[in-house]
């Protein structure tokens, strides 16, 4: 594992270390590449939140569409699937999986039989408390490590790119 050096910068891993072979690897202009920093920057968040979130079983995607299905009873697929860049294929499959631990439920929708509109379960508004109070966690060692200025920042800045 990285150590810190003296003035405070990361140092590089010990020679034996997993991340040693990545420490001594040229990147050339990676670093300098938005789409390279903002990967790397997912990879650590990413990271974070599955920890964050392994004793509940939730990945980031899963908690997205719980939490949308929550603020908008009744939302239909296409919305979320609209709404989050998730393909309608993959979200289906991650509905079948969010109804089969009993947190969602497809009915039919009101205006158009043929959709389903969503709702959260009583386990599922349960289970998302929980990942409310596990994110406000996460987020809050994320702005430690930014700052709360750094964070509207960086929002404001991702936001121009979107």
């Amino acid at each position: 594992m990285a150590t810190r050096s003296k003035r405070g910068g990361a140092r590089a891993p010990e020679p034996d270390s997993p991340g040693a072979a990545a420490a001594r690897l040229d990147l050339g202009p990676l670093p300098e590449l938005i789409g390279y920093a903002l990967r790397r920057a997912q990879l650590a968040v990413f990271h974070d939140f599955l920890q964050t979130m392994a004793a509940l079983d939730i990945r980031p995607a899963q908690f997205s569409v719980l939490l949308l299905i929550d603020v908008n009873p009744g939302v239909s697929q296409t919305a979320i699937s609209e709404a989050l860049g998730i393909k309608t294929a993959n979200l289906a499959v991650m509905l079948n999986e969010l109804e089969a631990r009993g947190y969602a439920k497809r009915r039919p929708g009101t205006t158009d039989r043929r959709s389903h509109a969503l709702h959260l379960t009583v386990p599922g508004k349960a289970l998302l408390r929980q990942l409310n109070e596990r994110v406000a966690d996460h987020e809050q060692r994320l702005v430690a490590r930014l700052g709360p200025g750094d964070k509207a920042q960086l929002l404001k800045l991702l936001t121009k790119l979107t």
